[in-house]
């Protein structure tokens, strides 16, 4: 399986670089994506035909390469064979959703190169088991990822959007290099093997995390490290978009998961800065979603919601861990995980949609769309899908793993223990608030780009989005839906990562409840099919026919513009929690009686950690070292004199 997953990074990026590198013809051009989907599928069948043969001692080292410190030492155990499950996957539909999408436009000729490398980063750092092996594709995602987000260099804020994402990940970068220097120095050599085998003091252990959560935390997105996410996903293309929102992101909850299981035991103040943290990004980051009128920007939020909603059961399972009490341990951890493979699906099939949507219409403005079902009806049902999966309703996936997090604070709230109860419940109170808040956001974002009129005439009337695209948009829709109805045919491929998370304990809670579930929803599904058979026939008779108008609510002269905006629709929730998300309102209008100009109404809810955190911050950083520039002369003898200074310093520092 290793040498497979190594060939099969090698074979993408040789076969996009060909292409982008001497492919004049478009025909050549197009060559990566269908290579890129077959080797993906290739890749997934043998993964999972051999996954319940994974353990945590399949170390492979193929030879011995020059770098000093290095060795290129790969390994696959059930943590990293189970994230490479949904990235796989969504390699395969986002190349197949790219060829289609970008179709007719001039994304660069190393377009796919770079989409090759950010994949082949992605998969060696799953199966890396060496530190500097692990930085480089750590880096190399890093980088191929800002080649992506500024792939459309006529707009400033693509640009700029890029730079914030670079500096931001490249100081993730710092504190990951800090990180794997003290394991380093702890351990005396890099490999994730050593460090395993090193007993950590309580004080190091505390460190590191500490370490590990911000170097992680600035990759995952969530709040307050989420500043940059915002603004890249928009940027991106749709397929780009997809793959980073949807598993790029949970690079940083696998470094997380990773580290911690190296420095173990787990500490009980751990699960509950995650259940925090993961509160406030769940909380902050719905709200922050629900105030946006640009259709990819909302779904950025929804990022930083459920990475908060992962992080919830994560510490959880912790929790469970350090008080000794299993069912909360195998079901907080059981969720956790498996909302990253869900999470992976929907939001991937909801970017996809939102990109279909802007393509066909060449707007990503909320408010400017409206009435698109009536011209596309599959891409709205399959947005539909997403849109339900993602509020956790019944019958998919978001619902599965949901309850399995729900069910680990019921068990910690009807358990011993005030403490363990308080917090327990405090993640209850969390998830069931982002629940609602989730559903109010998408009934918004659904109701108002598909139902009703078009707010503004589109020209040209838009069409149903390309096959390719629609094809891969269905493949998410039904591994959403499979998975939310067929709960028991996972636990093999979900039971090994959370045995890897928690040890040797049961996992019976986990199965009873996946079969409960499964028996409730196939009967609901089944009486749904029936009552939709019933009405099928009664519909077969002859309709009495009956006209009348629609009920205009009292305008003689209703127009498209009548109808509800995404603000109007969100405002009762936003000015209800217009404390944390400092709302802006614009309003003009005419005090006259009948009034000769229209009245113009704008709210904008502005993310004040980039605008009165981060922004003042940089600033301030940016005048200090202004101050320092004259250190920096371009002179070639004032360079020299630094190296033989620091040289000197060294050397005295050394022996004194």
């Amino acid at each position: 399986m290793l040498i497979l997953l190594l060939l099969y990074v090698i074979f993408m990026v040789v076969v996009a670089g060909l292409s982008s590198g001497f492919g004049s013809h478009s025909f050549i051009r197009r060559l990566p994506p269908p290579f890129i989907t077959l080797s993906s599928l290739l890749v997934s069948i043998v993964l999972l035909l051999t996954f319940n043969r994974l353990d945590s001692h399949s170390i492979w080292e193929p030879f011995q390469w020059q770098l000093p410190f290095a060795r290129l030492q790969v390994g696959i155990d059930p943590l990293s064979g189970f994230f490479l499950f949904p990235l796989l996957v969504l390699i395969l539909s986002s190349a197949t959703y790219g060829l289609s999408y970008l179709r007719g436009h001039d994304a660069g000729r190393l377009h796919w190169f770079y989409f090759s490398l950010l994949t082949g980063g992605m998969v060696v750092v799953l199966i890396a088991r060496n530190a500097l092996l692990f930085i480089l594709a750590w880096e190399i995602m890093a980088l191929a990822s800002f080649l992506l987000v500024i792939t459309d260099q006529q707009k400033p804020a693509a640009i700029q959007a890029g730079w914030i994402y670079f500096v931001t990940t490249h100081i993730g970068l710092a504190f990951l290099l800090a990180l794997f220097f003290l394991l380093g120095q702890i351990s005396g050599g890099l490999d994730f093997a050593g460090w395993s085998g090193v007993t950590f003091t309580t004080r190091q252990a505390n460190w590191l995390f500490i370490l590990a959560l911000t170097a992680f935390g600035l990759k995952a997105g969530f709040i307050p490290f989420h500043i940059w996410l915002p603004l890249a996903h928009p940027a991106a293309p749709s397929h780009v978009s997809a793959l980073m929102s949807g598993i790029m992101i949970k690079m940083g909850i696998y470094g997380l998961l990773r580290v911690c299981l190296i420095i173990q035991p787990f500490q009980t103040w751990w699960g509950v800065l995650l259940i925090v943290l993961g509160g406030i990004s769940g909380i902050l980051g719905v709200l922050f979603a629900i105030g946006q009128h640009d259709l990819k920007r909302l779904l950025a939020y929804h990022s930083v919601e459920n990475i908060g909603i992962i992080l919830i059961g994560l510490g959880l399972g912790m929790i469970g861990i350090t008080h000794g009490q299993p069912t909360i341990a195998v079901l907080g951890f059981a969720g956790g995980l498996l909302h990253i493979a869900n999470h992976a699906l929907f939001k991937a099939l909801l970017f996809m949609g939102a990109g279909a949507v802007i393509r066909q219409t060449g707007s990503a403005a909320i408010d400017r769309l409206g009435g698109l079902i009536k011209f596309m009806p599959r891409t709205a049902l399959l947005f539909g899908v997403g849109s339900a999966a993602i509020c956790g309703l019944p019958f998919f996936n978001g619902f599965i793993s949901e309850l399995f997090i729900y069910a680990a604070g019921l068990a910690g709230a009807t358990g011993s223990g005030t403490q363990l109860t308080l917090i327990c419940l405090a993640a209850i109170l969390m998830l069931a608030l982002i629940g609602g808040l989730a559903v109010a956001c998408f009934t918004k974002v659904f109701g108002i780009v598909f139902l009703g009129e078009p707010r503004q005439p589109l020209d040209p009337v838009p069409s149903e989005a390309p096959s390719g695209m629609r094809y891969a948009m269905t493949l998410l829709a039904l591994l959403c839906l499979a998975i939310g109805l067929a709960g028991p045919l996972i636990m093999p491929i979900l039971s090994k990562p959370v045995r890897f998370l928690t040890g040797p304990l049961p996992l019976l809670p986990l199965y009873s409840i996946t079969r409960i579930v499964g028996l409730i929803l196939g009967g609901l599904l089944g009486c749904f099919l029936m009552v939709a058979g019933l009405y099928r026939l009664i519909r077969r008779r002859p309709p009495i026919p009956a006209q009348t108008v629609t009920w205009d609510c009292g305008y003689s002269q209703p127009a498209p513009t009548m109808q509800y905006t995404a603000s109007s629709f969100a405002a009762p929730i936003t000015d209800h929690y217009r404390l944390p998300l400092q709302t802006h309102i614009a309003c003009q209008k005419d005090s006259q009686l009948f009034p000769d100009q229209p009245w113009q109404f704008h709210s904008l809810v502005e993310d004040w950690f980039l605008s009165r955190i981060y922004a003042p911050l940089i600033n301030t950083f940016d005048r200090i070292f202004a101050s320092l520039r004259w250190f920096q002369s371009g002179k070639t003898g004032r360079y020299v004199l630094y190296i033989a200074v620091t040289l000197i310093v060294l050397i005295i520092w050394k022996f004194f």
